[in-house]
This record gives structure tokens, C-alpha cells and sequence, in this order.
């Protein structure tokens, strides 16, 4: 005898919401972890356009408030003046440039930027740090008009800043340096200033623009790429990408942009970009192996005047196309932490902290013994 069908249950109403609720849920968690990163890049937005926006008050450099560190010399220093300009530190949001003393974008310069990247200068010289209106972290993620003209923007508190630190420092040898945004800035401020009086080009040891992607061509021939370890009055530049990561060298190239002589924000377009390997110190494509490295370091975190421990012999580095590729150090302390926005900003330590280091006293050696007694 054959036994009879079990009657199906229907679903009650409940049941039928709470499947449709489930399957919602997973549609929107799929969905944030496809778009995520457009969706927070989106909350970074101003959405008002630059050309409507009211600015943050301008520094006076007069003051000691607009300069994060001013003259500061660390016990045995060297007798350069160093002008250094910060890296992005301000994500974004109501405003196109960060306002003076924003909390968040100060403590993330004071834990990081400063100890990985103003910290290898500390033995050339006097330091001085200006605080400026920085672009925004959402700038450096889109190509739009607005967030270019937010870029220039901030070259504006440069010059103040420079003109005001030149007024004090006369005479000497002279240092400039910036990482990413503040290497940008340093490259169009060498252009327009230094190229053009021959007497700072005389006081003028080296230029270093940290992680900062230039046109070679835009170089003024008074202030070269350095051509060897020993060069001075000249400059050393890279962009920096892990050497198995061929996809990210090419969008930071396809996605640059460099001041044209107008001093606005215009695509590279396959002109080529300025790369001087920081472990040899000269600008050409030889391969430089890892038994040369001076020393990485991850500085977040430290005290001014603590020098951190160095991984020395670790990196190798190569000039290629314009990029400087390089081997990548897997140890914990140099993987990428924080969250998404800090991710996108400068790294968080220095794989050339120690080669930094070693670069500007030689450099600063071979000036000063150029210089009549």
C-alpha cells in the first residue's frame, strides 16, 4: 500500500519577512564590500564646488602656531637649514583643505609623518615645519577639476611659509624636503623660486622629494636631478612600488598629475618621471642590490630625537620607467594598519629612513668642503 504524500508546510508571514530580511542583509553586505571603498571615498566629498568654497584661515607664519616645528635641533646636528612640508594628514569631508590645527590630521602628523620622514633629516641640520591649508586626502583620489585647483590652492601657504623661514635663515646651507603632497609642493616651489636666484641656488645642498611623483622635463636645469651620489645643489626624487605589484606603477603613472608653467595640476601623459634611487643616490636605472641598503625603519610612534632601529640590508631598489620598484619587507612592523583612509596616505614607516640619513650628510659633506674656509 502506498503510503501518502506528507503535506508541504507553507511558510507563515514572519517566516517569508525574515528569509526576505536575510537575503536583504547579505545583498548589502555584498554590496559595501564591493563598493566600500567608493563609498567612503564619497564621504569624503565636499560636494560644493572649489570655486564657491570658503577656505580655512590663512597661517600667519609670523606666529609661532603656524609651524609645527621651528629651528628645532637635535644635540650634534649639522649646520644645514632644512624647510620640510608634510605629507597628506587631513581626509576630507566638509572641507577641500584642512584648516589650521585640525586635531585628527595633528596627531596622525605627530605619531606618523613626523617620526618616518622629518625624523632621517635630523642630523643635517635645524628643522622647521610649517603647518599649511593641506589638500584633503579625497583630492589625491579623484582627477576633477575641483580637487586640482584644491592642490594649487595650497601652494600658496608654501611660499608664505618659505619666504617667512628664508627671512631667518640668511646665509648657510639649505635642505628642502616633502613627502607626497609636500614633495609636490617642494618641486613647483624649486622650480619658481630657487631655480631663479642664483644666490639660493649657491646655499642650495639638495632637494628631496620623498615618495612624490614629478615630470623629469620640468626640472630647471640650475637645480638637475642628482646625477650622482656626490652631486649637490640638485635633486632627489622617487615614487616608490613594491617590484611585484606591476598593475599599482602603472595607474600611479597613469593617474599623475604635475604642475605645467601656468602652475596648474595636468595630466603626465606619458612624459617621463623623475626617479634618483635613494640607496645609491644617483639618478639611472642600474639595478641596486639589497647588501647596499642602509636601513628601513617604522618610527610611528616615537619621541623627536629617538632614532629607531633600523633593518638594514633588506630592500633592493630599482629606477624602472620612471617608478622606483623595489623588494617589499614582510616583517610585522612594516605592513600596512589603520584604517581605509590612512592606508591611502603615506606609508607608515620608511624602507630609506637610514639611506635618507646617510644621503643628506653626504651630500652636505661635499658642500661644505666646497665652500671657502
Amino acid at each position: 500500500m502506498t503510503p501518502a504524500p506528507v503535506p508541504r508546510r507553507r511558510l507563515t508571514l514572519v517566516q517569508w519577512l525574515g528569509w526576505i530580511g536575510i537575503t536583504l542583509v547579505l545583498l548589502v553586505a555584498a554590496a559595501v564590500a564591493i563598493w566600500r571603498g567608493d563609498i567612503l571615498k564619497a564621504g569624503l566629498d565636499p560636494h560644493t564646488p572649489f570655486q564657491t568654497y570658503d577656505p580655512p584661515p590663512a597661517p600667519d607664519y609670523r606666529s609661532a602656531d603656524a609651524w609645527v616645528m621651528r629651528n628645532v635641533r637635535a644635540d650634534g646636528a649639522g649646520s644645514a637649514a632644512i624647510f620640510f612640508l608634510h605629507s597628506t594628514t587631513f581626509d576630507g569631508g566638509a572641507d577641500w583643505n584642512g584648516p589650521i590645527g585640525d586635531p585628527k590630521a595633528d596627531a596622525y602628523l605627530q605619531r606618523v609623518v613626523i617620526p618616518n620622514y622629518a625624523g632621517p633629516f635630523a642630523r643635517a641640520g635645524a628643522i622647521s615645519l610649517p603647518r599649511y591649508r593641506q589638500a584633503s586626502l579625497y583630492t589625491r583620489l579623484t582627477l576633477r577639476a575641483d580637487a586640482r585647483d584644491a592642490r594649487a590652492f595650497a601652494y600658496g601657504d608654501a611660499v608664505a611659509a618659505f619666504d617667512a623661514w628664508l627671512a631667518v635663515h640668511p646665509t648657510g646651507p639649505l635642505i628642502l624636503a616633502g613627502v607626497e603632497q609636500g614633495g609636490e609642493l617642494i618641486d613647483r616651489l624649486v622650480r619658481e623660486r630657487v631655480a631663479a636666484d642664483p644666490a639660493l641656488q649657491d646655499r642650495l645642498v639638495a632637494v628631496y622629494l620623498i615618495d612624490a611623483l614629478v615630470a623629469a622635463d620640468n626640472l630647471s636645469p640650475a637645480v638637475p636631478a642628482c646625477a650622482t651620489a656626490t652631486s649637490v645643489g640638485c635633486v632627489v626624487g622617487w615614487s616608490q612600488v613594491d617590484e611585484d605589484n606591476d598593475g599599482a606603477a602603472r595607474r600611479r603613472l597613469r593617474r599623475a598629475l604635475v604642475w605645467n608653467d601656468a602652475g596648474r595640476l595636468v595630466d603626465l601623459g606619458g612624459r617621463p618621471a623623475l626617479c634618483v634611487n635613494p640607496v645609491s643616490g644617483a639618478a639611472n636605472e642600474a639595478a641596486v642590490p639589497a647588501r647596499l641598503h642602509h636601513g628601513a625603519a617604522n618610527a610611528t610612534g616615537l619621541e623627536w630625537g629617538v632614532r629607531p632601529a633600523f633593518i638594514d640590508r633588506a630592500v633592493a631598489a630599482r629606477c624602472q620607467n620612471g617608478i622606483l620598484r623595489h623588494t617589499e619587507l614582510t616583517t610585522e612592523s612594516f605592513r600596512e594598519v589603520g584604517n581605509w583612509a590612512d592606508r591611502r596616505k603615506a606609508r607608515q614607516y620608511n624602507l630609506f629612513y637610514a639611506d635618507i640619513e646617510d644621503d643628506t650628510s653626504r651630500r652636505l659633506s661635499v658642500w661644505q668642503s666646497s665652500r671657502p674656509t
